[in-house]
């Protein structure tokens, strides 16, 4: 194989004059000069539209994505500006979740320290929540919970499926948290405005599988109760009617599996439903009623112990 020749780095060529630079001095160091050289070229890449095998930067909501491109690459004017705030946009999201974090390292970890070197070494929850993973309803926001306080799973339209119908991300978190960490307490907390509940109830029975229509079918029978309870209302308050009658639903659910109802019956486990409004910023909540519920013979949810906090 033919050896390369070596190149100068500098300007011109013919010249023995090393390149001066505010950072690197004058040196003459041929590493140094590399480096030199090599952040120049970096901050001119990251200024310019990046193309590598077809792939080209596009804009997203989130910040940067890749997308494939059958174009050869090219460089424009309009590509480097949009370049420069699509980098910039990416950054902004990181650091200023880094910066929280930041925030929660000094103000929260380092004041707690103590409490989180003793959560190290295992956990002991009064609650297991079961919420939905809407990004407006984070269960630890609405009521407080500290690291350490709930074991919580959310998914969406906060739905718990039956023991028959199989395994799930759900049922494997209430079996950890019931049998292992013998939580006293399950919550489950549903809202207003549920894009998953609204799916449910807008959904007709011909209609395409999808992943969205197989989880939410789990709450078919209250979409089945509000259709027939509350068909004189708008689709809306239908909704809303829907979003508490699912909450019941799931909370029957739970009945279904022996392990919980063997806790429930023996009072060391009580099984709660919540719903936050953040419309109005409320909350109600209410706890099943066990025996009521079992000897009603209706299958429906007796509730006890219902309040409303505003």
């Amino acid at each position: 194989m033919a050896a390369l020749a070596p190149t100068s780095l500098s300007k011109h060529p013919s010249s023995s004059e090393s390149p001066k630079c505010p950072k690197w001095g004058n040196p003459t160091d041929p590493v140094q000069i590399l480096d030199f050289f090599q952040e120049k070229l970096y901050k001119f890449k990251i200024t310019t539209t990046m193309q590598v095998s077809g792939l080209t930067l596009k804009r997203s909501n989130t910040g940067v994505r890749l997308k494939a491109s059958a174009e050869p690459p090219a460089l424009t004017r309009g590509d480097k500006r949009e370049s420069i705030v699509e980098m910039e946009s990416g950054r902004d999201l990181f650091d200023k979740m880094k910066n929280r974090f930041l925030s929660f390292k000094s103000h929260k970890y380092m004041a707690n320290s103590e409490n989180y070197q003793a959560l190290s070494k295992g956990q002991a929850p009064k609650f297991m929540v079961i919420a939905c993973a809407d990004s407006r309803v984070c269960p630890s926001n609405i009521l407080g919970f500290e690291p350490g306080e709930a074991f919580t799973v959310r998914n969406v339209a906060n739905l718990v499926p039956t023991f028959e119908s199989g395994p799930s991300e759900t049922n494997a978190a209430l079996e950890f948290a019931v049998n292992s960490l013998e939580v006293g307490n399950i919550l489950i907390v549903g809202h207003s405005c549920c894009g998953g509940i609204r799916a449910l109830m807008s959904m007709q029975d011909d209609a395409d599988s999808s992943f969205i229509r197989s989880w939410v079918i789990v709450g078919k029978k209250a979409k089945l109760s509000t259709k027939a309870t509350a068909s004189n209302l708008d689709f809306d308050r239908q909704c809303t009617h829907c979003e508490k009658e699912s909450i019941n639903n799931s909370l029957l659910n739970l009945l279904t599996y022996p392990w919980i109802e063997e806790r429930v019956k023996k009072g060391l486990l009580s099984l709660h439903g919540g719903y936050y409004d953040f419309v109005d910023c409320t909350f109600e909540k209410w706890t099943l009623d066990y025996k009521g519920s079992i000897t009603d013979g209706n299958n429906r949810v007796i509730v006890k112990d219902r309040s409303f906090w505003c």
